[in-house]
């Protein structure tokens, strides 16, 4: 992304990765010579390409020193030091956050080289070559360097670091073992409502709170996205149940444990990572029956999901429309979505609603292509 950046600017020399076994002993005070040297060799230019900087500790005083002299600087970092609230604190008012997520389905399909059109929506073949598309990105996930080997061993090795780096060092925890254990439960159980209280008589910890604040590094950590229930009232939100969601396909089914392979689930983790993309505040509903997601935007509900591998039994069926119409209904939505495998259909509410039944590789490839 960083390279991508760059290359779309005017400016593109000032560019530095400090990951590198040769800057160990570099400082903050290091960074004027750093900028010393940029100015001799590429002339006076205004944009800096800062690569890792959080391995330096101090960096932010030098990156507010360059703004404020009208500069402009794009840094990247782990989650380990680079979460957003510290960034608040260090760069209050002076920094854009551009989270980075896996791969979407249209990045995965150009990884993998396939090649689409919308006309293959249409055509037998050209379903044919979504729905084969769709299952390997379902399965998969989209962490670009596990696509290119297939290595199982990269996902389990990505994890431990996430756990170890992000989580047990960075909060000082006295091992990982219960933290892995919350992980492992949440994983094993991942689309689906939880409690504290359930978490930790699954995980064998005492306190519910110790449990709040394992799940909350997770999140943190960009490792597990937790959906709250809708409400108005602030306390009945915190108090509802949560759903969790993970933030690969890939990864999750290296974590917990599962029978066998669970299309449903993969489904709607995978609508829940593309909401969270597209930058959508979401909950889930629930009053008698449950919609998946709906998003808010600002202090208005604006659409309403459904998600399912297939309409055609009818007890689905009539499960899913009720939840969604309610939903709907409770909001004063027009339309909703539901989205499936590889179903198409429109669905008439009433006189002036409507249901969009589509597969899940046309609502995501679509809106790619609208970009």
């Amino acid at each position: 992304m960083m390279m991508q950046i760059k290359a779309s600017q005017d400016e593109q020399d000032y560019y530095f990765n400090f990951d590198d076994d040769r800057l160990l002993h570099f400082t903050v005070e290091d960074f004027q010579t750093l900028y010393e040297v940029f100015v001799e060799d590429f002339g006076v230019q205004h944009t800096f390409y800062l690569d890792e900087i959080q391995l330096i500790i101090g960096w932010e005083r030098f990156v507010d020193r360059l703004y404020n002299h009208g500069n402009k600087v794009f840094v990247t970092g782990s989650n380990a030091y680079m979460l957003s609230k510290e960034l608040g604190t260090l760069l209050t008012g002076r920094h854009i956050k551009q989270e980075l997520y896996p791969m979407s389905l249209d990045e995965y399909a150009k990884l993998k080289g396939m090649s689409w059109q919308k006309t293959d929506f249409f055509t037998t073949a050209g379903k044919a070559k979504m729905l084969n598309m769709q299952s390997g990105y379902l399965k998969e996930g989209g962490f670009p360097q596990y696509l290119n080997t297939g290595d199982p061993r990269y996902l389990r090795e990505l994890y431990n670091d996430i756990i170890y780096r992000d989580i047990v060092v960075r909060h000082k925890l006295p091992s990982d073992r219960q933290i892995k254990e919350v992980a492992y439960y949440l994983a094993s159980n991942y689309t689906h409502k939880f409690t504290y209280q359930s978490v930790a008589k699954a995980a064998n910890i005492k306190s519910t709170e110790t449990v709040n604040d394992y799940i909350g590094y997770l999140e943190e950590s960009y490792l597990v996205g937790i959906l709250t229930k809708y409400d108005n009232k602030v306390g009945e939100q915190i108090k509802s149940p949560k759903k969790v969601y993970f933030i690969d396909n890939g990864l999750v089914s290296q974590i917990g444990f599962s029978f066998s392979e669970n299309h449903g689930k993969k489904l709607e983790n995978a609508v829940y990572i593309e909401l969270r993309r597209r930058d959508a505040k979401i909950f889930y509903y629930y009053d008698n029956v449950e919609c998946d997601f709906i998003v808010r935007d600002m202090a208005k509900i604006t659409a309403a999901y459904q998600v399912t591998v297939s309409l055609k039994d009818l007890e689905t069926r009539k499960r899913e429309l009720n939840g969604l119409i309610s939903a709907m209904d409770a909001f004063g939505l027009k339309e909703g979505f539901i989205i499936t495998l590889d179903e198409i259909e429109e669905i008439a509410v009433d006189d002036d609603r409507l249901i969009h039944v589509l597969p899940y590789y046309r609502w995501c490839l679509e809106k790619s292509q609208s970009k």
